[in-house]
């Protein structure tokens, strides 16, 4: 018993497609299961999540651990960054402000980064929770193999625990097909 039960139409399809697929050919017709054109960098990403501008390409299957610790090093450091950030309290406002103004705009820009990478890195490690990728959570009801399904349905979803360790301990290519299946049935 599938998951998402229209997913059979697709099933075959995706299998033969999914050989064809190389780094910077585009597929005549639908591609892949979970795999995009990217438009910036003009190349097939398998498991697209996104065409991030800070990194300058995109993250998909190869690079999204990366991303997600890149993100992780980056807010430490800019946690470090408001640490090592101290204040000498001087009397009055004016002396204060005037031997200290420099500080406290680095310190309002640091706590804006940070809160900024914080977000995206929680957002990042709710999606793996749940196995889906920030494309298929933005644009979910274009997507062929997605908009049959119901919007709390998930087919990629194997519990959080088991995303979360498939996505970090695990490495290697998945076959996005399998997963539509639970382990105790028959496939088709």
């Amino acid at each position: 018993q599938p998951i998402c039960p229209h997913i059979y139409i697709y099933i075959e399809r995706e299998r033969e497609r999914a050989s064809q697929l190389t780094s910077g050919q585009r597929l005549s017709g639908q591609q892949p299961m979970r795999s995009k054109h990217c438009q910036m960098c003009q190349h097939c990403v398998r498991r697209y999540d996104h065409h991030c501008p800070w990194i300058e390409n995109c993250v998909g299957e190869r690079n999204h651990r990366w991303f997600v610790l890149y993100l992780a090093v980056q807010l430490l450091v800019l946690l470090w960054g408001l640490h090592v950030t101290g204040f000498s309290f001087a009397p009055g406002w004016s002396p204060w402000l005037r031997s200290n103004g420099v500080l406290l705009t680095v310190l309002v820009l640091l706590v804006l980064l940070a809160l900024i990478v914080l977000l995206l890195l929680g957002s990042h490690l709710y999606l793996i929770s749940m196995n889906t990728t920030t494309w298929e959570f933005m644009s979910r009801h274009r997507i062929s193999y997605l908009k049959h399904c119901g919007a709390d349905e998930n087919p990629f979803d194997r519990g959080a625990f088991q995303n979360l360790w498939g996505f970090f301990c695990m490495w290697g290519t998945v076959v996005w097909e399998q997963v539509y299946f639970r382990e105790d049935s028959d496939q088709v």
